[in-house]
């Protein structure tokens, strides 16, 4: 498992590409947030996670990426539940702090032109609320 990247995964550069094209600027990786968003708009209050369909456990049946292993059976489904289960509980612990978060799979990334769609209108409704003016002394 050495292999297997935690950051700058192809589905994690192809939403950021994504972004990048659409001209949003973001961060990367907070780790000062619940589950290390791969992708943070602090100013809209959103966080984004890039996940692996097979890593993550994609519930979509249509999903091909989304395989279940052959062989070990007892380790690898205690630990992709563990996976799943702590991506539920960092997503709660983000929308309890007042943050609005999307999961991006890894099969949703094969099309550029749909998640760039997709998350163009997730960015455009949650605009940052304007500054108040601050009062002239």
């Amino acid at each position: 498992m050495r292999g297997n990247k935690r950051k700058d995964t192809r589905p994690e550069l192809a939403v950021r590409k994504a972004l990048t094209a659409l001209g949003y600027r973001y961060r990367l990786h907070s780790s000062d947030l619940p589950g290390r968003p791969d992708i943070v708009f602090r100013g809209r209050r959103i966080a984004i996670f890039v996940h692996g369909c097979f890593w993550h456990q994609h519930s979509n049946v249509k999903c091909h990426l989304r395989g279940k292993p052959r062989s070990n059976l007892r380790y690898w489904e205690a630990k992709l539940a563990r996976n799943v289960r702590r991506d539920r509980e960092d997503i709660d612990a983000l929308t309890s702090a007042g943050w609005h978060v999307v999961v991006v799979w890894e099969c949703e990334t094969q099309s550029p032109s749909t998640i760039a769609r997709a998350l163009a209108e997730v960015l455009t409704e949650r605009r940052p609320k304007p500054m108040k003016p601050k009062p002239k002394l």
